[in-house]
């Protein structure tokens, strides 16, 4: 018998990817999507906790992948947003300007990874595809 709760298809995972540049942005999202991830692209911090509010129920996604430099709404603090309202998704940080100090701040805030760019497709399939099969959507909310 075939289970109802199986993904879509082809389908191996959502990923919100925000980076404020689109050279950065476009490559990533496109490697992702030839690896079967459905991707929702954001520019800036507000941008993406607007994609991921929108509508009356929030957008379902598997992972955050976040870089820290950004206009408007900065990764540290959009980072901080979704780990208190989405504490289940893991957020994975990617950024071109590394620092030590706040790797280990966001790792104690519950950040899954910290990517430095340029990060190697092979890195971030891996780094991502980790991310994606530990997010286990509503795992505490049903006993058997």
């Amino acid at each position: 018998m075939k289970d109802v709760h199986e993904p879509v298809t082809g389908r191996v995972g959502r990923v919100l990817v925000v980076d404020d540049e689109a050279q950065v942005r476009k490559p990533i999202s496109l490697i992702l999507r030839r690896e079967g991830y459905e991707i929702v692209e954001a520019e800036d911090g507000e941008q993406a906790i607007h994609k991921i509010n929108a509508g009356d129920n929030p957008l379902m996604v598997d992972a955050i992948l976040c870089d820290i430099r950004m206009p408007k709404i900065n990764g540290t603090e959009a980072i901080a947003y979704f780990r208190s309202q989405y504490p289940g998704v893991p957020v994975i940080v990617m950024t071109g300007y590394p620092d030590v100090d706040l790797a280990v701040s966001l790792m104690k805030q519950g950040v899954r990874d910290y990517l430095v760019k340029p990060v190697s497709r092979e890195e971030l399939i891996a780094v991502v595809k980790k991310a994606v099969d530990a997010h286990e959507i509503l795992s505490d909310q049903f006993t058997v």
